[in-house]
């Protein structure tokens, strides 16, 4: 059920699921690697079989923009590197996606857009440009003292 509202978009509040929605939530669910668990309840799912539940609701709504908040918090490597294929996967399609995540490495490795905030903007553009050490620096003060030309009181080697 969670899967198939990712449908509504396209049946409105009043229709019922056609033999299309139903095979297309299936290949969905397919897709995320949760074959076999249609009849499963959400309350039954780990954190990272619920995480894939929720993509696979995004793939059967196919928008192009797509909104991500944490994806990857709390669910193991095997399904964060999965659904990372299909973040990747929407972006080959042209498909923009904003993600909320905290995952420095994570970021440098899967997002080529980058807008690093912390209170405030810091800087947007080329991830390879925005994590740059005196950006991180700035974010890190403006989340840790509320300026961005706080002092810090560091040991010598977390300043390098």
């Amino acid at each position: 059920d969670t899967v198939s509202m990712g449908a509504w978009h396209s049946i409105g509040p009043f229709r019922s699921l056609t033999r299309n929605h139903v095979r297309l939530t299936g290949e969905a669910l397919s897709t995320v690697g949760l074959e076999g668990f249609e009849g499963r309840s959400v309350g039954s799912l780990s954190s990272g079989q619920f995480q894939r539940v929720l993509f696979a609701r995004l793939l059967l709504q196919d928008a192009s923009v797509i909104l991500l908040d944490e994806p990857f918090t709390a669910i193991d490597a095997r399904t964060t590197r999965d659904l990372l294929e299909l973040v990747r996967a929407w972006h080959g399609q042209g498909r923009t996606v904003i993600a909320v995540l905290h995952d420095i490495e994570q970021v440098r490795q899967h997002f080529p857009q980058t807008l690093l905030m912390a209170r405030e903007a810091i800087a947007w553009g080329e991830t390879s440009q925005v994590l740059s050490a005196a950006n991180l620096r700035k974010a890190r003060n403006m989340a840790e003292y509320w300026s961005p030309d706080a002092l810090l009181c560091d040991s010598e080697d977390e300043r390098s």
